[in-house]
């Protein structure tokens, strides 16, 4: 068996996971994602599997793969957006995923940045070393309002850490699991756009559908009137249109932004993002954690040798 190793957490981690893939005995070939559709149609027919991140498995891809030997794709990780999944299926190529693996860290990063930007951790740290002393003063989070955009397992994690430091819980899901909004006193949302306009925290942890791609754009913040929101955003940068970030920051509508996740991975030179100082951009980090990248390294590689 020949298989494609594209996810650069798993690479670049040591750990038992490494251990899992060689023990496989599977011939293994690495290339560091997320790869694009141009890389991925020349080579796919010659790989049985692939452990991927988020390379871009299109119709045209998965198409060339089943010419091929292509059996099975295991996401590494839980989103599966980059993936044709109905084209995979009338293809007859597996496609599996490892969800619950990586929550409590995801959930630890949101917090990461939530403090970082209230308390100017990254200011103070640049000034400190360029060897000055000025103190900047910051705000708590204690009985700030918080709306969770999606409550599956991240912003379950999400609620239970914003309980702990004292916020306000709000949230915001179709699918809402009562016993556990009755649980942390949620307060329940009807829409989006309601959320928006009571909180003054927003993390977003859902999946990227079609239906909500772009579902923070410049129209919703337009409409907005409580001013001075802080988006946060560790799920997929496609559910924020770029554009209207910038907009919602010179209108005084957003006080920050801050992302894990860009539409465009990585980050391209020059982008407006860079050189805003209310903008803090961490490189699709959120699950990177030693324990976190086992997990779902073990993981991928089990649902692999399953299904291959």
């Amino acid at each position: 068996m020949k298989i494609l190793l594209t996810s650069t957490s798993f690479q670049d981690t040591p750990g038992k996971h490494q251990e899992a893939l060689l023990a496989t005995g599977f011939e293994i070939d690495r290339i560091r994602g997320p790869v694009k559709e141009d890389i991925l149609i020349p080579i796919i027919s010659d790989y049985d599997g692939v452990i991927c991140g988020d390379d871009q498995y299109s119709r045209k891809v998965l198409e060339k793969g089943r010419s091929g030997k292509l059996k099975i794709l295991s996401k590494y990780g839980i989103g599966l957006d980059k993936i044709d999944v109905i084209a995979a299926k009338e293809l007859g190529i597996k496609v599996t995923n490892c969800p619950g693996v990586n929550h409590v860290t995801v959930a630890e990063h949101v917090f990461t940045l939530i403090l970082a930007f209230f308390k100017n951790l990254y200011d103070e740290i640049n000034i400190t070393r360029d060897g000055r002393w000025k103190r900047m003063i910051g705000h708590e989070i204690w009985g700030k309002k918080i709306g969770v955009v999606g409550l599956g397992r991240i912003g379950k994690e999400v609620i239970i850490r914003a309980s702990a430091f004292g916020l306000k819980l709000y949230a915001y899901d179709k699918y809402i699991d009562k016993d556990f909004a009755t649980q942390y006193s949620i307060q329940i949302c009807d829409s989006l756009e309601k959320l928006f306009e009571v909180v003054d925290i927003v993390s977003l942890n859902m999946n990227l559908t079609e239906e909500n791609r772009h579902c923070v754009n410049k129209k919703m913040l337009k409409n907005m009137n409580n001013g001075g929101l802080l988006l946060i955003n560790t799920a997929r940068g496609e559910l924020v249109d770029e554009k209207a970030v910038i907009y919602g920051l010179e209108q005084k509508i957003l006080c920050g932004y801050m992302t894990d996740v860009m539409e465009d991975e990585p980050i391209i030179k020059n982008h407006p993002f860079i050189k805003n100082d209310k903008i803090f951009i961490t490189p699709h980090i959120g699950s990177r954690t030693y324990q976190s990248v086992e997990r779902q390294g073990l993981r991928s590689v089990k649902n692999l040798t399953e299904n291959i």
